[in-house]
């Protein structure tokens, strides 16, 4: 994303949820599902969704957020 770029619609609610399921570094089955149907929800996923899909993924593969029952 470029600096000063704003986020469309369905990119702010995408990252609304991230940060929301990820506050308490735990993304539970529910919040993962969540947070796929707001990606996939317009059947295209933007430059701006794809980045914040890889930095949950990033948080997910280094430990920093685990994937928990829920």
């Amino acid at each position: 994303m470029r600096i000063g770029e704003k986020l469309s619609k369905s990119s702010e609610k995408l990252a609304d949820l991230i940060h929301k399921a990820i506050a308490d570094c735990e993304l539970t089955n529910s919040e993962y599902d969540a947070i796929m149907k707001v990606a996939n929800e317009d059947q295209h996923i933007d430059r701006q969704e794809k980045n914040l899909l890889n930095q949950l993924q990033s948080l997910l593969a280094n430990g920093t957020v685990k994937r928990v029952k829920g």
